[in-house]
């Protein structure tokens, strides 16, 4: 398969709402979009947006968009949706997934019963224990059966912190807290794991997956945000090593377009499809690059076209000119 033309289309998404975590707040995604043709006419996408506070190197971004807009093409080539590609399996149709409703503090029993998710994520850490403590007790009251929620710290909270609110969250429907020290290393968090009666995740963290983290897990699971790895077929290796050592795997966006959200998607899909994923975050967004996977009852619809299945949406304020138009790369 030949490439014969290439460019990067930059793009600025405004939130609806500013996206907070311990770290600070987005008001703005910024990013590129790299648009491969090939030479029987088929075209590749794929999405650079680097996010030092999730961890997403320049490079990395990078690295991510060139692949996928390449991966895209070969399983168009090849006549198969991407997760299919990837997985070597049949392809798969929808992926449950959970909602994201931000800040504990700011959010509201009433949003949260109207989603159609039975998994609901929170940011916590953001202020004081005692005040997040008490909100997530009071959210728990008013919860409808059947429903949990994913609790992400992003590292906020020094041990003493991070072991007093996973003790006051015994008999509460929690689902699993993601990165909850500020400076975590194996052994505290296998104490804190021994604890919880949930799963505890490294995001993050990626100077923990060393070959012993994989031969004796401090944590019950593992989240993969495919751009922080430089890859889809990086994020299917790292996948399969987490799973051979017992782990769950959960796939997020880093807050891509539609395009990277798409490709999230399909690695999801091929690595853990009977997971909850963190993929529904398209609403949080004005406007888009492209048309975003539908969700339904709580399940995202992937594509079943051949490939990434993403289309740039052809008149998008939020889509600039094209940046270059560097020589089409070799493939």
């Amino acid at each position: 398969m030949k490439v014969v033309a290439a460019d990067w289309l930059p793009y600025a998404l405004a939130f609806r709402q500013p996206w907070q975590t311990s770290r600070g707040e987005l008001a703005t995604r910024h990013g590129r979009l790299l648009r491969l043709q090939s030479a029987d006419g088929l075209t590749g996408w794929g999405d650079c947006a680097p996010l030092p506070e999730f961890g997403i190197s320049e490079d990395a971004a990078t690295a991510f968009a060139e692949e996928c807009a390449h991966l895209d093409l070969i399983a168009q080539h090849a006549g198969l949706p991407l997760n299919a590609w990837l997985s070597g399996e049949p392809s798969v149709s929808n992926l449950t997934v959970n909602r994201n409703f931000g800040p504990i503090l700011k959010c509201s029993p009433e949003a949260l019963a109207e989603t159609g998710c039975s998994v609901l994520k929170l940011k916590v850490g953001l202020t004081s224990i005692n005040d997040e403590i008490a909100a997530l007790h009071q959210l728990a009251k008013s919860l409808p059966a059947g429903l949990s929620l994913r609790l992400d710290a992003n590292r906020a909270w020094n041990f003493a912190d991070a072991q007093t609110f996973i003790a006051a969250c015994t008999s509460l429907p929690i689902e699993g807290i993601e990165e909850p020290l500020a400076e975590p290393t194996p052994a505290p968090l296998a104490q804190l794991q021994s604890t919880a009666a949930f799963p505890l995740a490294i995001d993050e963290s990626l100077h923990l997956l060393d070959a012993q983290f994989f031969r004796h897990p401090p944590v019950r699971r593992i989240v993969i945000k495919p751009a922080r790895h430089g890859g889809l077929l990086a994020s299917v290796e790292l996948a399969l090593r987490a799973r051979a050592s017992g782990l769950e795997v959960i796939v997020t966006s880093s807050l891509e377009s539609a395009c990277g959200l798409l490709a999230c998607a399909h690695l999801a899909a091929a690595v853990a499809p009977d997971a909850v994923h963190g993929l529904a975050t398209a609403d949080w967004f004005a406007e888009d690059t492209g048309s975003t996977p539908a969700i339904v009852g709580g399940q995202l619809q992937l594509p079943t076209a051949p490939g990434l299945g993403f289309h740039a949406f052809k008149s998008q304020a939020s889509i600039s000119a094209p940046a270059t138009s560097p020589d089409a790369p070799a493939s």
